[in-house]
């Protein structure tokens, strides 16, 4: 489980190919911190470790997660958001994240706040089966960033970027047409599931069971 506090930003070593995966191999000082086998996120995907040497650790890539995520698209020397599990007891401080990309989405605009030198406005187009998922004040994850949604449009979110995440994360190698990888407010999901179960369909048994 993550928060979307991004701790580090490390660089794509090498993205290396075998049929439907591929392994990622990323430098970053959070190595020291890194065992075989632990959980990380690279731009919000929670991957595992299945190589950890002094500057750099690899993962496995399976197919869903070159589909469903940017993570194939990863050239030498890209700049990606990286951050370890919370520890049970840690304060939350972004909101809770899995690490479980939804979808892919793009980058319309980014540019300074009206009226700001320090703040920044992100426009986002948000997958159109994504949006039920989107609520102005809302919690959501671009590229592994917890982020609040400022407003909503038509196509998809607008979030304010502080200048802290600006200089800190990957947010200022950003521009129109980016893709970023995107997760939606777990509870949001988990909130329409239960909705759904709870709906019962009338049906000639279902109207028998209840004694009509």
């Amino acid at each position: 489980m993550f928060t979307g506090i991004i701790e580090q930003t490390g660089n794509v070593v090498e993205l290396v190919r075998s049929g439907e995966t591929a392994r990622l191999t990323v430098s970053t000082k959070l190595v020291s911190r890194l065992r075989l086998g632990d959980s990380i996120a690279v731009n919000g995907v929670c991957l595992t470790a299945v190589e950890v040497t002094k500057n750099a650790f690899s993962a496995d890539l399976l197919k869903e997660t070159l589909d469903r995520t940017t993570l194939g698209e990863s050239a030498k020397g890209r700049l990606v958001n990286l951050e370890l599990p919370t520890a049970a007891g840690s304060p939350l401080g972004g909101h809770i994240v899995q690490g479980h990309i939804d979808g892919v989405a793009h980058v319309i605009s980014i540019h300074r706040e009206s009226g700001s030198e320090t703040t920044w406005r992100l426009a986002v187009e948000v997958p159109h089966t994504l949006r039920r998922y989107m609520a102005e004040k809302g919690s959501v994850t671009i590229d592994g960033i917890s982020l609040t949604v400022a407003k909503l449009r038509p196509d998809g979110i607008e979030v304010s970027i502080i200048p802290h995440t600006y200089s800190a994360t990957t947010v200022a190698t950003l521009k129109p047409g980016s893709r970023v990888n995107l997760e939606t407010d777990a509870l949001a999901k988990y909130a329409e599931s239960l909705q759904r179960r709870s709906q019962t369909t009338l049906t000639l048994d279902s109207l028998i069971r209840s004694g009509y």
